[in-house]
């Protein structure tokens, strides 16, 4: 992926991509805060603002598997799917629990719940990378990644 030119973009997909570690590292520790979803766009912004912050993230020991997965495979792992499988439900249906105890209209939790659905069924359909595949990705030096 190219860095962006301007430096007004490279500002801002550094911020962004900032940004997105910030609320992913936070999601590491506090299980109701999505991380992969985060850590791919932070993967993304970081990839056309600086390749200093680009190579610090795919090397990393916590993000730098998924990273590396979403770039050659455009997949997760099994543990991956399943655990964002669970989060989404519980998060979803806490939030469908909260509206309607509130008094709101069954619209909105509806369109939540729909969403949610095909979130679940976007992550299933993505390629499983298996554990040993992601292990030879981690291998493989920055600049054959970038090529």
């Amino acid at each position: 992926m190219a860095v962006a030119k301007s430096r007004t973009a490279r500002t801002f997909w550094l911020t962004i991509g900032l940004l997105m570690t910030g609320m992913a590292f936070v999601g590491v520790f506090l299980p109701v805060i999505p991380t992969t979803g985060p850590i791919l766009l932070a993967g993304y912004a970081f990839s056309k603002s600086s390749e200093k912050f680009d190579r610090w993230l795919v090397n990393h020991r916590w993000f730098g598997p998924t990273v590396r997965s979403w770039r050659a495979h455009h997949g997760f792992t099994i543990r991956v799917k399943r655990l964002a499988t669970f989060f989404i439900a519980l998060t979803f249906s806490l939030t469908t629990w909260w509206m309607l105890s509130g008094g709101t209209s069954l619209v909105w939790p509806l369109v939540l719940d729909t969403f949610a659905v095909l979130l679940v069924i976007w992550i299933w359909k993505r390629p499983t990378v298996s554990i040993a595949e992601r292990k030879v990705l981690m291998d493989i030096p920055y600049e054959q990644l970038a090529a």
